[in-house]
This record gives structure tokens, C-alpha cells and sequence, in this order.
């Protein structure tokens, strides 16, 4: 191969690392559309609640558990160490953004946790919001 090789990236502009996009779908070419980072990050958020630590074989620690709540009764207790889990598995498992907030409300249904989480994207800055309803017994 001769003559210069050109590259799209520019150095001197930092790259979110974008993953795999959740639930991959091809289009008709038969191509996956990949996520920008904001998606990637969102996805990976989504992802974190929904999985419970012990679900995945090879990282047991892995996931908030907020789907193992619905039979929790909607205490301020559980409503705290619901916050501290969502904290926790987000610092462990999503280095590409810092969290701002995590709020973990009652939800108009006492039935419902209301789950809120700010954060900023670590690379370039921009914050976004993420938020949640997840289903616990009733209290």
C-alpha cells in the first residue's frame, strides 16, 4: 500500500468510547447502526438498573437490582439503600460519566419508586438526565 493513510478521528478532540448498542437490530443493508456516546451511555444506564448483581456469570457484582424490589414494601429505608445500590453499581460500572444526583422518590403510585439520575458525560461535559419508575409493593 503506498501514499498517505487518512483518518477521520482528530486527536486533539477526546472520543467517548461508545459499546455495543443494546439490542442490535440490522437495517436492510444488513448493517448495525452503532450509538453515539450519549445513547451508548444512556443504554449502559438502563442496563445497570434493570440487571441484578449475581445475573451475569463472569461479573457477579454487576447491576443495581432494582427489578428485585418489587416485592419490597416502599419504605424510606428501602427507598436509601436503593439510592446507595443505583450510586454504587453507576461509580463501578459506568466510568465514562460523573453523577451529579441520584434521587429515589415515592412515585404518584406508592406502588412505584420514581427514580432520577443527573449526570455529565466525562469527556465532553454534556449533562443529561435519566429517569425511572420501578414497581415495589405497596406500602
Amino acid at each position: 500500500m503506498t501514499g498517505t493513510a487518512s483518518t477521520k478521528a482528530n486527536p486533539a478532540q477526546p472520543q467517548v468510547p461508545v459499546g455495543w448498542p443494546l439490542l442490535p437490530v440490522p437495517d436492510a443493508d444488513g448493517t448495525l447502526a452503532w450509538p453515539d456516546a450519549a445513547l451508548s451511555v444512556r443504554q449502559m444506564i438502563e442496563v445497570i438498573l434493570r440487571t441484578t448483581p449475581g445475573e451475569q456469570l463472569m461479573r457477579p457484582r454487576f447491576g443495581a437490582g432494582t427489578e428485585a424490589l418489587i416485592w419490597q414494601p416502599n419504605t424510606l429505608e428501602l427507598r436509601s439503600r436503593a439510592q446507595q445500590a443505583i450510586l454504587a453499581a453507576l461509580e463501578d460500572y459506568e466510568p465514562r460519566i460523573v453523577i451529579d444526583r441520584v434521587d429515589v422518590a415515592t412515585g404518584a403510585d406508592p406502588r412505584e419508586l420514581a427514580v432520577t439520575i443527573a449526570y455529565r458525560l466525562s469527556l465532553t461535559g454534556a449533562s443529561a438526565t435519566i429517569s425511572a419508575l420501578v414497581p415495589v409493593g405497596a406500602g
